[in-house]
């Protein structure tokens, strides 16, 4: 079976979040944290993972990441707050 998920990394500071989906969340996060893929994850320091869903289907995990980006800050605060009271970079151990 599949599994696809839907992630929001943060900068340390946590002034900036970044909203993605993947089928590999270890990797994917790796590549985030050491910054192997230029973008905005790299340029901001989005280098904590604070929240992640699973899905088991790719329609799923594209349609939340979409809804999820549609959101205004408050909500997506709310949303790590309610899983991450502390904002911990949950891929710490990794």
């Amino acid at each position: 079976m599949n599994q696809y998920f839907v992630y929001i990394m943060s900068s340390p500071n946590k002034n900036s979040i970044y909203i993605g989906v993947t089928n590999d969340l270890q990797k994917r996060v790796i590549q985030h944290k050491s910054k192997t893929i230029n973008g905005f994850t790299s340029k901001y320091n989005c280098v904590h993972l604070v929240y992640f869903e699973s899905f088991n289907e790719i329609s799923k995990a594209i349609a939340r990441e979409k809804q999820l980006k549609k959101w205004n800050r408050k909500w997506k605060e709310e949303l790590i707050f309610t899983t991450n009271k502390d904002w911990l970079d949950l891929a710490e151990l990794w």
